[in-house]
């Protein structure tokens, strides 16, 4: 079994507890640090990479209801809990990120909150994101980190384990990905297990 097909299994058995439980700790400390950054930015159509439960469209919807807003996720599970989170306010896809059912240059931001660890080609992903932005569009990620040691268990952990990890990323790691498609590349570390990236097309 694939990683891209163990996480769905995961995240379909994860989804009815993940706002609440221990599963999506991680993902909801990321929210603050991501909506600081994303509602300054001026943009109309936005889509959510890896949408899972909609929690952090609803935040990022509730503080800028103009913005047009589309998710995709892997896991019916989480689709069907995100569509009770955001009713007719989004236009909700079951599908693979490194594979986008959208036109060339349709949003203007896409964002990816604690998911990017489980993509097993980020390349093809990022090459994805690019492709569906437009010229000036931005892509944000926020996703976990460690320590070099603690990182590099973590690694290789993932080889291991059945959830559908696949790579936990250094802040450079990230710069230097970004940097192959996108320009004005920030990195920031938020606490000692997170980070934030963001790019320009």
């Amino acid at each position: 079994m694939n990683k891209t097909e163990q996480s769905r299994i995961a995240f379909d058995q994860q989804a009815d507890t993940y706002d609440s439980d221990f599963h999506g700790k991680h993902a909801r400390e990321l929210y603050p640090f991501m909506l600081e950054l994303m509602i300054q930015l001026p943009v109309r159509d936005v889509l959510d990479l890896g949408c899972g439960t909609c929690a952090l469209m609803k935040q990022l919807y509730d503080e800028d209801c103009g913005r047009r807003f589309t998710g995709i996720d892997l896991s019916e599970g989480m689709l069907h809990i995100g569509t009770q989170v955001m009713k007719e306010r989004a236009t909700l896809l079951l599908g693979d990120a490194a594979n986008l059912p959208f036109a060339d240059a349709s949003f203007d931001l896409v964002y990816c909150n604690d998911s990017f660890h489980h993509y097993p080609d980020p390349c093809r992903v990022l090459q994805e994101v690019v492709r569906v932005l437009r010229y000036g569009g931005y892509f944000v990620i926020g996703d976990c980190t460690q320590g070099t040691v603690s990182r590099m268990l973590m690694n290789l952990f993932f080889h291991f384990q059945k959830e559908g990890d696949v790579h936990m990323y250094s802040e450079k790691e990230i710069r230097m990905l970004l940097q192959k498609q996108l320009h004005d590349v920030h990195v920031q570390k938020v606490n000692e297990r997170s980070l934030i990236a963001w790019g320009v097309k």
